[in-house]
């Protein structure tokens, strides 16, 4: 029995000591939030207050110290998400992740954004400003790397530290640049419509801009050949550890439609969902200096910002700014192509990915006078039919560093708008409100032209030269407005007026958001940050109730059951809400997914469905095609002696739809709530693995809202039980120029990439619910509300 108890004791004992030691473990990993931390590269003592979610509020007595600190704390944070944002554009993912990510890796290191990081950087000042803060943000994350903890995640993935460099700021920022592009993911799909069933099939896309009708103000190939490519670059972007950029709303307000007579600015830009989040919000304070920022990880100069002068943020411009040209290789040499002065050699690059556990793959990418050859980069295209993407951003001067510094340091509008020109791509609507009065966006990105007839929705011909580019078009000519006599400015990713009679090219969202903020804005001349704080969260669709109008039309009532007569008496009093609680959203969406499949499917196949499903202009489709009666689509070409009418598919989506929820969630209809199907899961990387899920994952959370709506919580259609979001506001932002430090903001999970930091979810709640947290700048609030974290510089 001694020997039992014994044994028991020293078991009790050795758990013990196994909790206790992964207790100090966990404290070891957490994020340090006060104290003090020696420098080596500081000058003057620096101190940083972490408020009540964890947002640094550096105080500093110079900007260099100032940025070192910021480098520091961001990678104290978010050292993991910077690891990996460096990673994507050169393609290294696969160093630490092995094979999985090679796809990945060999689409991106083709794609030439590092090459063209390295050319940029060789032709920076030294002596700007702009270079000497960026490289002073750079040693504050390598003295963190050098000095801090080690996070989790390079431990259990086995990351070696490698110190940062400004061709990592530059990497990422080319990363982000790729993926607000759609033309690699639409062009190819359209290619293969056309050459398959002809231009008549593409009447109803509208591709000469006519589905926009809520603007902002001023030789046949076989079938199939190019939807690889959409496939392909589409599904490493959705897999991508790291999300992409794909819409935003923004609006700001004019003093004279305002209550208290001062600007308010609102913004929430559109990004696929992740955990740790896209923004990392930091507060610097210098004797000359002050700026409230949200950055991206490793990135040292804010893409949204505010202080006590102006405010700035972005929604994507959605603009064409990546064609896809056909080559022509010579028949009897495989590194030659044709051009209109005959035959040129390929630009040959060589490309070396490293593969964890595995041999290193050798790439030769063929560049050709338009850009990279997508071939050999992705799986599915034919080598003998060559195509090349061309891509302002790797083709025109990169001066996004210049750009993001002048952003964040303009002394007037004039300054700003400067900062807004120097940006080649990617396409952004850059919005702008000050304690001035002024409001404003312009749209940024280096736009051009081509000769008449030329459909750059389509895969262009590289070898003549008629679909090549033949202007570049001034700054001037870009979309823009200032002070407008409606007394507001504003963007949902829709399409802007045409300039001097040139309607750009683009692929816009549909009109939904900006119908809807359009008519919230206009009637209306008290604003104040509640009313506004209302509005960025509205769950409400204009154009989906009439939409309805026309899916049920033409059912026949007698022929319906009990639950499809009461599906469509729901319908029909819905006024466009997207509630947790409402039932017509669950009703609408699986109708327009049956709709969409019933209409689409039997052209495009299973494949090329589903890439229809993700890109913009099937949503521009929805409201357009359902009023064509006469559309090509309606017909189903898989049955040979008969021909589909409109009424036909919709009454056929209609009963498919009840069928599915009937088995999905019961015969109960009134049981059939939004919050039962529509969820959302912000996902880390290694969340991935069942075991870890919990553990590096946030949520799933029941949550409002929809697609296109102001409150776009994102989703694909499909015939699912549940609609997962993929993405939504990554930061909802209302700053009222008359009571500044009071201004609000909210991320969807937290300030921290650190799964045992207290700041990793502590405003998911807050997000879900509709609610905001303060953005403070009263240091007398700050320092009575924070832990203190204090810098000094190593003593000699």
């Amino acid at each position: 029995m001694k020997v039992v108890k014994k044994t028991l004791l020293v078991l009790v004992s050795l758990i013990a000591i196994l909790i206790v030691g992964m207790v100090l473990y966990g404290f070891y990993l957490k994020p340090k939030y006060e104290g003090k931390v020696e420098l080596k590269s500081i000058h003057d003592e620096t101190t940083v207050y972490f408020d009540g979610f964890g947002v640094p509020h550096i105080y500093a007595n110079n900007s260099k110290d100032a940025m070192t600190a910021l480098g520091y704390v961001h990678a104290q944070d978010r050292l993991w998400q910077m690891e990996l944002m460096r990673r994507i554009a050169p393609g290294r993912l696969s160093e630490i992740f092995g094979n999985v990510a090679l796809k990945n890796d060999k689409f991106f290191a083709g794609l030439g954004i590092e090459e063209a990081s390295e050319k940029a950087i060789a032709a920076l000042d030294k002596n700007s400003e702009s270079y000497k803060l960026t490289a002073a943000y750079v040693e504050g994350i390598n003295q963190y790397m050098e000095a801090g903890v080690t996070p989790i995640e390079f431990q259990l993935v086995g990351v070696k530290k490698e110190k940062f460099t400004i061709k990592d700021v530059y990497n990422i920022f080319g990363y982000m640049s790729f993926s607000f592009a759609m033309a690699q993911k639409t062009d190819p799909l359209l290619t293969d419509i056309r050459n398959k069933y002809g231009v008549e099939y593409l009447k109803d896309f509208g591709l000469d801009g006519e589905l926009n009708t809520t603007i902002i103000k001023n030789a046949k190939e076989k079938p199939q050949e190019f939807l690889s490519i959409s496939k392909s670059i589409a599904a490493l972007l959705d897999n991508s550890p790291i999300p992409p950029f794909v819409g935003s709303n923004s609006w700001v307000i004019a003093p004279k439609k305002t209550k208290n007579g001062k600007v308010i600015f609102a913004n929430d830009p559109h990004i696929g969902f992740s955990q740790p989040g896209t923004w990392y919000e930091a507060h610097i304070v210098t004797p000359q200096f002050e700026l409230y920022g949200c950055y991206l990880a490793g990135t040292p100069f804010p893409l949204l910002g505010h202080n006590r002068d102006y405010a700035y943020g972005l929604t994507m411009f959605e603009n064409d700014d990546i064609d896809l040209y056909q080559e022509e290789n010579s028949h009897d040499n495989a590194n030659k192509y044709k051009t209109p002065t005959g035959f040129s050699d390929y630009i040959i690059r060589k490309e070396i990915i490293k593969v964890k556990d595995s041999t290193d793959v050798v790439m030769n990418v063929k560049v050709s006078r338009h850009g990279p050859v997508m071939n050999n980069l992705i799986v599915g295209l034919d080598d003998k039919k060559p195509v090349a993407m061309s891509w302002i951003y790797t083709q025109q001067p990169i001066h996004i560093l210049d750009a993001v510094y002048t952003l964040s340091h303009a002394k007037s509008k004039a300054d700003f708008q400067r900062g807004v020109a120097l940006i080649s791509a990617p396409g952004l609507n850059v919005m702008y409100g000050d304690a001035k009065g002024n409001v404003a966006w312009w749209a940024t990105g280096k736009l051009y032209k081509h000769n008449d007839g030329v459909d750059t929705h389509l895969i262009l011909n590289g070898s003549s030269g008629k679909d090549d580019i033949t202007e570049y078009l001034d700054f001037s000519k870009n979309p823009s407005a200032e002070n407008p006599e409606w007394n507001y400015v504003y963007s949902a990713n829709n399409q802007p007026e045409a300039v001097d009679g040139f309607l750009y090219p683009g692929y816009y969202l549909p009109e939904d958001r900006a119908k809807r903020i359009t008519q919230l804005l206009e009637p209306k001349s008290n604003w104040d940050k509640e009313s506004v704080g209302k509005m960025i969260t509205d769950n409400t669709s204009s154009v989906a109730p009439d939409v309805v109008k026309n899916l049920i039309a033409g059912l026949e009532v007698n022929s319906l059951s009990k639950n499809e007569k009461e599906a469509v008496t729901i319908l029909k009093s819905w006024k466009g809400t997207n509630n947790t609680e409402d039932v017509a959203p669950t009703i609408y969406n699986k109708v327009i997914y049956m709709y969409l499949k019933n209409t689409f499917k039997d052209e495009l196949g299973e494949e090329g469905f589903t890439q229809f499903l993700a890109t913009h202009i099937m949503k521009q489709l929805i409201a357009k095609v359902i009023v064509n009666e006469k559309s090509l689509w309606w017909d189903n070409i898989d049955t040979k002696d008969r021909k589909e009418s409109r009424s036909e598919i919709l009454a056929k989506s209609f009963k498919e739809a009840i069928s599915a929820l009937e088995t999905q969630l019961g015969k109960s209809v009134p049981a059939w709530t939004w919050d039962k199907v529509h969820v959302v899961e912000y996902q880390h990387p290694l969340g991935k693995i069942a075991m870890l899920r919990k553990i590096f994952n946030v949520g799933p959370f029941e949550v409002s809202g929809s697609n296109e709506v102001i409150n776009n919580q994102m989703f694909d259609y499909t015939n699912e039980s549940k609609y997962v979001v993929k993405g939504g506001p990554s930061s909802r932002r209302v700053i009222d120029f008359s009571d500044i430090e009071n201004s609000w903001n909210v991320l969807p999970t937290g300030q921290s990439g650190n799964p045992l930091s207290a700041h990793y979810n502590d405003q998911s709640e807050i997000y879900n619910t509709g609610n905001f947290r303060k953005m403070m700048l009263n240091k007398e609030e700050i320092v009575k509300t924070s832990t203190k974290l204090v810098f000094i510089p190593v003593k000699n």
